[in-house]
């Protein structure tokens, strides 16, 4: 799939962990149809609980989880779509930003996976075996960072091209060393891993959401759309901060944001929710696994699924993986195009990039145990 001598350099760092999941054929597969099951709608009454800041009320309802008939960009592991029934939660507006997670940090000293001293020892349990130890020079603490001086692309199989291993990488410094995140309170938290999110969420009595949740908000008041506002590709730009131009050498920024945006800079969905397509890609608490919808009993109602039981993804076999959603500022048609409610990649639990964030989830009964 790479070339050696990247895959050679940025094995170690999960590049392969973070993008081999996007290598997927985007034909049409046929679909196996199941009918709309009569499972009650009705939302729950939500006002012995007021609504937390920042936060929204999802209601309960019975939708079309997966990829949708028109929708010609589906992959493979998004089928076939099927009838899923989620309960009420909370969630919150945008993706957790700089703010929210300085002050979790300053309430917890936490260091993130980017921060941290590499342990080879512990790394080589997820590689395959007889890996050779890079030079320690390599092994520094840092995360992955979009190469924006890319001019070229001779093969776009070879990510390698337009993606860097950043020594000192990190939340707090989302370009590198050098780069700092003042007077961008408002934007996304960034480098965070699947490990780090869940520390924040235990800080902040929230979850994540799995990926069934997360598809419901993203639907808002719909129940079998494309997109989050609707099923018109044409109004892409005005909803979502994507890529814009020729993937990955030239970005037009017609939109104003050549990278990644504040939160907010888009209209919401139908339901208050920002940034469920593009900007940033948004962890959930679900196993990735391409096999998963294909192996789903749709003979019975679908209830408040958790996912698959285990991962599996035959490109990463030797990592655990979960689904990330929502796509990010670096999608477009011609790639991943993964602004689609649909569209899902996996991500090892210790992997980060500057194109991955997170937002959280509340139920009515997590918020009352907690008083």
């Amino acid at each position: 799939m790479y070339h050696q001598n990247i895959a050679k350099q940025l094995t170690y760092f999960s590049l392969i962990l973070l993008l081999g999941s996007t290598v997927y054929s985007c034909k049409n597969v046929e679909d196996k149809k199941s009918p709309e099951p009569k499972v009650e709608t009705k939302a729950e009454p939500t006002s012995k609980v007021d609504t937390p800041e920042g936060m929204v009320w999802v209601e309960k309802k019975t939708f079309l989880q997966g990829a949708k008939d028109t929708d010609n960009y589906a992959m493979p592991r998004e089928k076939p779509a099927h009838w899923v029934t989620v309960d009420g939660f909370f969630m919150d507006i945008t993706e957790v930003t700089n703010k929210q997670f300085k002050a979790f940090v300053a309430a917890t000293n936490y260091i993130t996976i980017a921060e941290r001293e590499i342990d080879w020892e512990e790394m080589k349990k997820e590689l395959p075996p007889n890996t050779p130890k890079p030079h320690d020079s390599i092994l520094q603490p840092g995360s992955l960072i979009f190469n924006k001086d890319v001019n070229a692309v001779v093969n776009m199989e070879n990510y390698g091209q337009w993606w860097t291993w950043k020594t000192g990488a990190d939340w707090k410094h989302p370009d590198g060393p050098e780069t700092t995140i003042e007077g961008k309170d408002d934007y996304p938290v960034v480098h965070v891993a699947y490990q780090d999110a869940i520390a924040y969420c235990e800080w902040a009595n929230r979850r994540l959401p799995t990926e069934a949740e997360w598809e419901s908000a993203a639907q808002g008041k719909n129940t079998n759309t494309i997109f989050t506002w609707g099923n018109d590709a044409a109004k892409l730009d005005a909803n979502a901060n994507t890529w814009q131009g020729v993937f990955p050498t030239s970005n037009d920024s017609e939109d104003g944001f050549e990278f990644i945006s504040p939160v907010k800079s888009y209209p919401s969905n139908s339901i208050g929710l920002f940034d469920m397509a593009g900007n940033v890609w948004e962890i959930t608490s679900d196993f990735f696994s391409v096999k998963y919808y294909s192996e789903l009993d749709t003979s019975k109602p679908i209830v408040n699924p958790k996912g698959a039981a285990t991962h599996f993804n035959p490109n990463n076999p030797y990592q655990v993986e979960h689904v990330m959603k929502g796509g990010s500022f670096l999608c477009h048609a011609s790639y991943c195009a993964s602004f689609r409610i649909s569209a899902k990649m996996g991500v090892s639990v210790d992997s980060g990039s500057d194109h991955m964030g997170f937002r959280t989830v509340a139920t009515p009964d997590m918020l009352t145990s907690k008083e």
